[in-house]
Formats: structure tokens, sequence, C-alpha cells
């Protein structure tokens, strides 16, 4: 079954890579699909199940890609599905600030898995901003869609709401460190 399992990591990996052929991190040259690679290896680095492991693969497919998810469900079934569905945003035509808004309202009541999910994709972008800030300063912030101190903002109450609700699970030690790089790039 161990066996069955790894190949379906193979298959996501190849999945994603295909899906986010072309597309580059912001601002950068840096391949998108080094971003969901680092996302699953942090998943996989703190022995979370395989299933979120694939699902940290494909996290971003439905949002940035044409990838549907009926494409992800038919290929890696519905638990795998529902946590991509659940990582996305719902609609990218909205202002900044309403997604991040919206998506700090859903991992208040996220299930468990889905705030993993979410802790270590939103750990390897603030490490992203952190290796970044230090080789350009504050012209960084020239590259979002948001000036610095909106994405504190955002980043500060991810940091309060991984802080409250991964204390009581045995993935705290992702919240944590989360948690000391958003204190890095930011401060206090």
């Amino acid at each position: 079954m161990e066996r069955n399992q790894d190949m379906m990591i193979f298959k996501a990996i190849e999945y994603a890579a295909k899906a986010h052929k072309g597309q580059f991190r912001k601002g950068t040259r840096i391949p998108y699909i080094f971003h969901p690679v680092n996302v699953a290896q942090r998943l996989l680095e703190h022995n979370y199940p395989d299933d979120l492991v694939i699902a940290g693969l494909l996290h971003d497919t439905i949002e940035d890609t044409p990838v549907t998810a009926d494409d992800i469900r038919k290929k890696f079934g519905d638990a795998i599905a529902d946590l991509v569905i659940g990582a996305s945003e719902k609609n990218r035509k909205e202002t900044w600030e309403n997604r991040k808004k919206e998506t700090l309202e859903k991992l208040k009541t996220a299930p468990h898995d889905l705030l993993i999910l979410s802790c270590a994709d939103k750990l390897d972008n603030i490490c992203s901003i952190k290796r970044d800030l230090r080789k350009l300063g504050e012209s960084l912030w020239e590259r979002f869609n948001q000036p610095g101190e909106k994405q504190k903002w955002y980043y500060k109450n991810l940091a309060q709401l991984f802080k409250q609700r991964l204390k009581e699970f045995d993935s705290f030690l992702l919240a944590e460190e989360f948690i000391k790089v958003v204190t890095e790039v930011f401060g206090r």
C-alpha cells in the first residue's frame, strides 16, 4: 500500500508541474512549481499523511490554472479535492483585501487538515518574502498587489489565527515556525 501512496505523490508532482507549466513566482524567474513542491516537502518533513502532502502539491491548481475541482476529484479522490477546494480562494475577481478577509474567516472554523495545509502554504510564502526582502529591501513590495503594511496586516492575522487554532494539535511546530518567520519579517 505504501508503494501505491508514494506513486500517488509522484503522480501529483507530475500533474501539478504540467498544470503550472510556464508560470513563475511573482516578480522572479523561479518556476511556480517550486512553491507547491516546497509546501509538500514541509508536510512530509512533519510526517503528515500522504493525502495532505498530495493536496499540498495541488493546492493552487484550481485557483491558478485551468484545472477544475472535478479534474482533481477524478484523478485524486474526494478527500484531496475537498482540501484543494478549501485552500482555493472563491472569487479571484474580488479585491485583495476582501479575499484575504474571507481566507481569515474561513480558517477560523476550518478543519484541522485544511489549517495545516494553509499553514504550510503561507509558511513557504513568508519564507520567500523574507529571502527576497533581504535581497531587494523595501522595493520587494512593488511586486505585490498590496504594500508591505497590508501584507503585514494579513500575515500577522494569520500568525495569530494559527497560534490559537493549532496550539491544541500536534501541528504547533509548523505554526511556531510560521510565527517565527512572520516576526522576523514584520517585527513584533
